[in-house]
């Protein structure tokens, strides 16, 4: 099975980085105004430009290095020790890099819906390079690189389960989205409309595809897991779609083509952490749970905490990264210890470096863009070009 499991993660790697290019990128940049979809684009691929190189440099060792259960060390640095021959599992090393690199690419990509239309350009990459490597890497460790929150860790011989990252993602993305956008404070105005609704559906349609690379990938091996993995993520995705379009159409009497594409995307992150441990029955449940769930999280951050987290990372990601870590211990596949206090922990731990991190990234970059850039569009002022040239 060693051809088999190596042809299907690389076909996953390649739908992984498909999900951020140009995916997120597509689904992000419809839900701004047309002075500022370049800007999203930029962000994402600038991204993941960068995420590549220091996950080369030091972050996959960080994450998946031999050293104690906080800290992989920097042995595997710039992948020193890793051959064309070198095993992992039963896929070739290099390929599990690769594969594990598109998840470190797509990431803090998912922060960049929360400070989209204001933030400045040198904050954005300082930001998720530096938190990419000191939060997002060390969690990646914790859980899937046998640190001490994996099995045998502190919480006994079941750790934390989180099949494809609701914790080590959703979660990590969401609450530093939320913690950046407070920071940031809130748009000037909130109030525009999307500016190309096609371009978020096609986003979405993409990060739809490119979803069964993240979570069937997720299993490492070509397998009945990796298609229970795909099917499972399919379904939750459907059922979040509808239950979100029909909520959306009982409390404000249409259900919009916006609406129904972001409930896809939170009933993904939701069956993310899950796949690997249920069927498509709980994928049912928990679709239909997280259409709503994450709808009514959206209202609750704009309208009670007043938090402009522009295209709802935290409500969507995080709510929805957390929902499905708890259904692995309610349907009974982790304990009830191991997901929330990994869960606790986690949050902690992200939410204290997220706050470092933005303190001093902002002393050597500003955080936010002048009101003349952010009015005029970040588009024109800082990358000098025009999304839409309507004279040629």
């Amino acid at each position: 099975m060693i051809g088999a499991d190596t042809a299907w993660i690389m076909t996953a790697t390649a739908l992984v980085l498909f999900m951020t290019l140009p995916g997120l990128a597509l689904f992000y940049g419809g839900l701004v105004r047309a002075r500022n979809v370049l800007s999203v684009f930029m962000h994402c691929y600038a991204i993941a430009c960068l995420m590549s190189i220091l996950w080369l440099a030091v972050g996959y060792s960080i994450a998946f290095g031999d050293g104690n259960g906080i800290w992989g060390g920097l042995g595997k640095s710039f992948l020193n020790g890793v051959t064309v021959d070198s095993l992992s599992g039963t896929i070739p090393e290099i390929l599990f890099f690769a594969f594990q690199m598109t998840f470190a690419i797509i990431t803090p990509a998912l922060i960049v819906g929360a400070y989209v239309e204001r933030v400045g350009f040198g904050f954005v990459m300082l930001f998720s390079g530096a938190w990419m490597l000191l939060c997002y890497a060390p969690v990646v460790h914790w859980i899937w690189g046998g640190g001490f929150l994996a099995d045998g860790g502190i919480f006994g011989e079941t750790g934390v389960r989180d099949f494809a990252g609701g914790i080590v993602v959703h979660e990590t993305a969401g609450l530093a989205a939320l913690l950046i956008a407070f920071f940031l404070g809130p748009r000037k105005n909130q109030h525009t409309p999307p500016h190309n609704p096609g371009f978020v559906m096609i986003g979405a349609g993409m990060l739809w595809v490119g979803w069964f690379g993240f979570n069937g990938g997720s299993q490492l091996a070509a397998d009945g897991g990796a298609a229970m993995a795909i099917t499972v993520t399919h379904i939750s995705a459907a059922t979040a779609s509808l239950t979100w379009a029909l909520w959306e159409r009982y409390k404000f009497g249409k259900a919009s083509l916006v609406g129904i594409v972001t409930g896809t995307i939170a009933g993904l992150a939701s069956i993310t952490p899950a796949s690997g441990f249920v069927g498509p029955v709980e994928a049912l449940i928990i679709g239909a749970v997280a259409g709503i769930l994450c709808q009514e999280a959206v209202l609750l951050i704009r309208n009670r905490l007043k938090i402009d987290d522009t295209l709802d990372v935290f409500a969507v990601h995080g709510v929805g990264g957390v929902f499905g870590t708890v259904m692995i211990a309610f349907f009974g596949a982790g304990t009830w210890s191991a997901q929330l206090g990994g869960l606790a922990i986690v949050g902690v731990y992200t939410t204290v470096v997220t706050v470092v991190l933005i303190c001093v990234v902002k002393v050597i970059t500003p955080l936010r863009v002048d009101l003349e850039t952010e009015t005029n569009g970040l588009d024109l002022a800082v990358h000098g070009e025009r999304a839409y040239d309507m004279s040629s």
